[in-house]
């Protein structure tokens, strides 16, 4: 049995006038959207997608010839795909930095952990300083902020002092202190409604990694 979708001519004509209300009331919208600037990004809570959402966004700037940069703060003893992939194939336009050891309950030593947040984050401004980098990406440094590996209060007075005004700093991790929430452009919270690891599915390549 074949299926049609032809709608009556009266039914098209309202449908046409509709959309061209909607197309012009977004025109409205959008001519008023003049402003760029350099945004303060953070990817929080505890659904999956956080740091997928930014590696999406480095791809991105990659796409357009944008010089960019990932420090990654918790994962570093990860062979992660998004490492791979960008170290080995657009390395002239990402820097990749690894800078964890792993998840704290890992290092069990907390004094590595702090240690290796700092020199993260001595990176990371080095690289939010250069006014040619476009973007850079905090992987998993809401998590050093939430374990107090760093100052939230210095990182965010550091974005807003020093921060070139067309440079975007996306930060990611569960855990978002307030402060950086405050002074963030865009915040998005991913919440989890499923997720296969309660089920007793471990972390899988392609997926998590």
């Amino acid at each position: 049995m074949n299926e049609t979708h032809d709608l009556p001519a009266e039914d098209q004509a309202r449908h046409a006038q509709k959309m061209a209300r909607k197309k012009a009331a977004r025109d409205r919208m959008m001519a008023q959207k003049t402003g760029e600037k350099g945004l303060i990004i953070v990817h929080t809570g505890p659904g999956k997608g956080k740091s997928s959402s930014g590696f999406g966004m480095i791809m991105r700037c990659i796409a357009h010839e944008m010089p960019c940069a990932v420090v990654q703060f918790i994962k570093g003893a990860w062979d992660t795909g998004e490492r791979r992939m960008l170290t080995t194939h657009f390395a002239d336009l990402c820097q990749f930095h690894a800078m964890g050891e792993g998840f704290t309950w890992e290092t069990q030593d907390k004094s590595r952990d702090i240690a290796a947040a700092q020199a993260g984050w001595n990176k990371a401004k080095d690289l939010i300083r250069d006014p040619e980098i476009r973007m850079v990406l905090l992987d998993e440094v809401n998590i050093a902020l939430r374990y107090g590996y760093l100052d939230a209060q210095e990182v965010v007075d550091f974005l807003e002092s020093e921060k070139p005004p067309m440079t975007h700093v996306v930060l990611t991790g569960r855990g978002a202190p307030e402060v950086l929430i405050d002074s963030a452009d865009l915040v998005t919270e991913m919440t989890m409604i499923k997720h296969p690891f309660k089920a007793g599915i471990k972390a899988q390549a392609g997926v998590e990694y």
